[in-house]
């Protein structure tokens, strides 16, 4: 296999059959030893955490998949701690995107002039930001991505709705072992003419409460996967 990519979390191959594999790491984001999934930087290695990590994504991918929603997974070897995925485009350089159903983290800073903190966000709101350490991961608007020929109007609106979509089965899936999702980021790439849902689908890409307090990323695994 060749390898095309070394992220901080996972190493990604080329496979002789056109798609990729994904080989999720032990190291998790953080500073100073301690695990912080909004870090920038490789903090400190959890011995299994790339297993679990692996597990949580197959569980909601296979949910996603399920429900008609294209994605990139195909199948994972958990043993392995690797996942095969289609070959996808990122858009641009790289771009997040996250749904909100609660006024938290950077949206209560930005806008905690204008509501409460944990505030309900009817129906969930869909923003997108620049993957850019220096820069502080900009957002930026539809308008914006269709000037810098990032991503049309067509594709901001299809990427929207899938969104706001695979948020509702995450949430619900959640809501059955009594969590509430706050937040999560999501990436997306195209595949031909197909836009999809890739990267990964973990603890850390979300931000959970249960009875109103904050679930740390390491012991929301084990709620979803029910260890």
């Amino acid at each position: 296999m060749e390898k095309v990519y070394e992220g901080k979390t996972k190493t990604v191959y080329a496979l002789p059959n056109g798609n990729c594999l994904l080989k999720f790491k032990d190291d998790v984001t953080g500073e100073n030893g301690k695990f912080d999934p909004g870090a920038n930087t490789v903090g400190l290695s959890i011995e299994g955490i790339g297993k679990e990590n692996l597990k949580t994504s197959i569980h909601f991918f296979e949910k996603i998949n399920a429900a008609g929603i294209k994605t990139h997974y195909v199948s994972a070897n958990v043993d392995d701690a690797t996942m095969e995925v289609l070959k996808a485009t990122p858009f641009g350089h790289g771009l997040e995107v996250i749904c909100r159903y609660r006024a938290v983290g950077s949206f209560f800073r930005r806008y905690g002039e204008y509501i409460k903190e944990g505030a309900e966000l009817p129906g969930g709101f869909v923003e997108m930001t620049f993957k850019n350490d220096d820069l502080g991961d900009p957002i930026v608007s539809k308008d914006a991505l269709a000037i810098l020929q990032v991503m049309n109007e067509e594709q901001y609106e299809k990427v929207k709705a899938m969104t706001l979509a695979i948020t509702k089965i995450v949430a619900d899936d959640l809501k059955e072992k009594g969590l509430d999702l706050y937040d999560i980021k999501f990436e997306y790439g195209y595949n031909g003419e197909d836009v999809i849902l890739i990267d990964e689908i973990a603890s850390g890409n979300m931000r959970v409460y249960k009875d109103g307090k904050y679930v740390e990323p390491m012991d929301l695994t084990a709620m979803i996967l029910g260890s």
